[in-house]
């Protein structure tokens, strides 16, 4: 099982310019995260800090029990062993490159120069790269970049996939909406040097949150502009050219959760999943209502039995309730008391986790 990462209070300036502040969020073992937010709110750099090639100015980012904001630079050459660490003979070299080239569907391309692949081949053997490490966290930058919306979905079953043979811990950050939508479990969006919110996907992808909607549908209607956010002015302005008949851009309206894609037929059941979704009937009644209902509309007649969901009796059972106490049962010994915390948890970058 990957590694868990939990970070407090994360803030990181360079020198007067803040990049963002008071960064707090746990990415559980084994899921795959995703994090948005618009051009230049400092998502690669809060990657590099999570790594220690970034310092950051304050705050907790705790690996393992390890916390690499301060711990030794011996402590932190350990702990990036998490990300990858290679000492093999020549022969197991090879079978361990030759077996990453087949997971990530290059079987045959070794011997292909940097210059004869594609991009979508480069972004392959990246990730293969990455996995000769043999880590427990992996960590992906804008991995649509310069790929066509259908390499972007070979890219994302990808990464499913992956995650489901070695149980890796995932954090992807992404501008692309699709990806967004139907790869992480968890999902977060960094905004105004803050983070916004972080938790499970169905809670940002239900929110009414004005700069949520707007990046998730790409228009120009919202408190997002070309730098930073817009001022009042800017916004009146706006509102009445779009309301006169202006298009706002954006292509159709992003609404809902839609399906979670799955492992490809034949590999095993992703385990991060499958925590994640006890995890997430735990805390369940500390949701929004919209992710509550999208939770449990997602929810088959085995899960609704196992987690003791009856539903209300609705038109197409988009709606559910919980036993009294609105809190699911989790039938293993080790699972049935249920954790407390408040929706704020949810809504404001804490993330509600065991």
């Amino acid at each position: 099982m990957g590694a868990e990462v939990v970070i407090e209070g994360l803030s990181k300036s360079f020198g007067k310019h803040t990049i963002w502040r008071d960064v707090t969020l746990t990415l559980p073992p084994g899921e795959i995260s995703v994090m948005l937010g618009p051009s230049g709110t400092g998502k690669s750099v809060f990657l590099k800090s999570m790594i220690g090639l970034l310092k950051p100015d304050r705050g907790k980012c705790v690996i393992n029990g390890v916390d690499i904001v301060r711990c030794s630079e011996r402590k932190l050459y350990e702990i990036r062993k998490l990300f990858g660490v290679l000492k093999k003979s020549e022969t197991e070299i090879r079978r361990i490159v030759l077996e990453k080239l087949d997971m990530t569907g290059l079987s045959g391309a070794e011997k292909k120069l940097p210059g004869e692949i594609s991009g979508g081949m480069r972004k392959r053997a990246g990730l293969a790269r990455a996995l000769v490490l043999d880590p427990e966290i992996i960590l992906v930058d804008e991995p649509d970049s310069g790929l066509d919306p259908v390499r972007t979905t070979y890219i994302s079953q990808l990464f499913i996939d992956v995650n489901a043979q070695i149980d890796a811990t995932f954090l992807i950050v992404t501008h692309n909406i699709n990806l967004a939508r139907t790869v992480p479990d968890n999902l977060g969006m960094l905004y105004r040097k803050e983070l916004v919110m972080f938790g499970p996907r169905e809670v940002l992808l239900t929110s009414e949150e004005p700069a949520v909607k707007q990046f998730l549908n790409g228009r120009m209607d919202g408190p997002i502009g070309m730098s930073e956010e817009k001022d009042s002015a800017t916004l009146a302005a706006e509102r009445a050219m779009f309301e006169a008949g202006h298009h706002a851009g954006g292509v159709e309206d992003v609404v809902g959760v839609p399906p979670q894609m799955q492992p490809t037929p034949g590999l095993p059941e992703r385990q991060g999943a499958r925590r994640r979704k006890d995890r997430v009937m735990r805390i369940l009644h500390t949701l929004p209502e919209a992710a509550r209902e999208s939770i449990i509309a997602s929810l088959s007649p085995e899960e609704r039995r196992h987690y003791g969901v009856h539903s209300a009796g609705l038109v197409g059972a988009q709606h559910g309730v919980l036993p009294a106490g609105d809190v699911a049962t989790i039938p293993e010994a080790s699972r049935t008391q249920p954790i407390e915390f408040g929706t704020d948890d949810v809504t404001r970058g804490h993330t509600p986790y065991e």
